[in-house]
């Protein structure tokens, strides 16, 4: 892959075997940090469809009708983290599918810079359902928390999405460093 190049990855489901896909998600999705280095991330900690389980996932969700994919990422990193952010570049796009609910995902992943720190703004779901809590980590930390979570059916599914994902964010913002650009 070119230094340059977005990233693209289309994924199969390999934990649920595939019946049909019946909607597509555009979801936007970031890897953040702050100016010290520091990745955020969320926690969620669920018991439903795809079974019991406590995972690592980047801060993201699903684009509402009419909103563009900056908006999107900037309202959803508002409502879970409770950040302000500068998107900083695009990633690229992720394709991948939930077999157990039918669901076909496009992933649009960037890379965000955290402005300022505020108040969260999360769903009942996201309080109730899915107890979304902040994670703040290095990325040695980061990918050692994808891998642990891997043990899940879903864990595995979100680390086969994301740990490229962190990485091509990784080599982005370490070639920016190279090149005198701070981030």
């Amino acid at each position: 892959m070119s230094r340059n190049a977005e990233l693209r990855l289309d994924l199969k489901d390999t934990q649920w075997d595939y019946e049909y896909t019946d909607n597509d998600r555009n979801i936007a999705r970031a890897i953040v940090y702050d100016e010290d280095g520091w990745f955020y991330f969320v926690r969620v900690q669920r018991d439903d469809d795809f079974g019991k389980a406590t995972l690592i996932e980047t801060s993201g969700g699903g684009v509402e009708a009419g909103e563009d994919l900056n908006s999107a990422i900037k309202r959803e990193l508002k409502e879970e983290l409770g950040v302000q952010v500068e998107v900083i570049c695009k990633i690229g796009v992720v394709s991948d599918y939930y077999n157990r609910i039918h669901r076909h995902n496009i992933n649009n992943y960037f890379l965000c810079k955290i402005q300022s720190f505020g108040e969260k703004n999360l769903t009942e779901d996201e309080i109730q359902r899915f107890h979304l809590s902040t994670l703040k980590l290095t990325y040695e930390q980061a990918v050692h928390e994808y891998k642990m979570r891997s043990n899940t059916r879903l864990g595995t599914l979100i680390a086969n999405r994301e740990l490229p994902v962190l990485q091509r964010a990784k080599e982005i913002m370490d070639m920016k460093i190279e090149n005198g650009c701070l981030l």
